[in-house]
């Protein structure tokens, strides 16, 4: 069954990835509102589980095979009112680089001290916790 949110749009599954002390994050071409660099993270497809459309969309977002550890938590967004869920993952193979062009300008992997000059607002509390935990302060 599909899952959707209040609007009737797609849940959307994004993916934490953890590498080396560092996380994954994305700026996408055209932003959503507040949102630029983000996790990778698409539209969740009918049938699928929100762990694996966090690792697909990883995959075709930055080429990076990556492995789903755990779901941390799911809200819906406080900036645009999407359904969202977080899978804290692992690379699994490959190297990231921007894959899809169309909706991606660039990536970086980022060290915890400085995902605050990337994404100027607070993470949802599970991820902020998870990303506490497992990269260095």
């Amino acid at each position: 069954m599909e899952q959707l949110d209040a609007g009737g749009r797609p849940a959307i599954a994004a993916a934490v990835v953890v590498h080396e002390g560092r996380v994954l994050i994305v700026r996408r071409r055209v932003s959503e509102r507040r949102l630029s660099w983000q996790f990778p993270a698409g539209a969740v497809e009918p049938g699928e589980a929100r762990e694996d459309a966090a690792v697909r969309e990883t995959l075709e977002e930055t080429g990076l095979t990556v492995r789903a550890l755990k779901l941390l938590g799911e809200r819906v967004h406080p900036d645009t009112g999407r359904s969202i869920s977080y899978t804290a993952c692992e690379v699994a193979g490959g190297h990231a680089h921007v894959l899809d062009t169309d909706e991606l300008a660039e990536l970086a992997w980022v060290p915890h001290a400085e995902i605050s000059e990337y994404i100027p607002y607070r993470l949802f509390e599970p991820v902020q916790e998870h990303l506490d935990a497992v990269l260095e302060c």
